[in-house]
């Protein structure tokens, strides 16, 4: 048997980046700064954890313009829905106990 930690995913187990892939799950698509105010981190913060996420295929990022201003909106890939499926189960099933102990004493 494997242990669910190793069904962890490195990249969201990261609270910011866990507090960004299970925001945007819950929405098609969020506007920078609502996310960002959810989520409480500052513009520069968001933007780096953004990057790493967008890179790794998990955020798509979508520019475009509100009047005359530049808007951002965000919204989790097929990709990073699979992920954060995923690291969520991982982790409830750590929690409940279940996940397969060692030998025995």
């Amino acid at each position: 048997m494997t242990h669910p930690r190793k069904s962890l995913d490195n990249l969201i187990h990261a609270p910011v980046r866990f507090s960004i892939a299970a925001a945007l799950a819950s929405v098609d698509e969020a506007d920078f700064r609502t996310l960002r105010d959810a989520i409480e981190i500052t513009d520069s913060a968001l933007s780096k954890q953004i990057s790493l996420l967008e890179e790794a295929g998990y955020v798509k990022v979508r520019k475009g313009f509100v009047g005359k201003r530049t808007r951002t909106w965000l919204s989790l890939s097929s990709e990073g829905r699979t992920a954060l499926t995923r690291h969520v189960a991982a982790l409830q099933e750590i929690a409940s106990g279940t996940a397969p102990m060692g030998g025995t004493d």
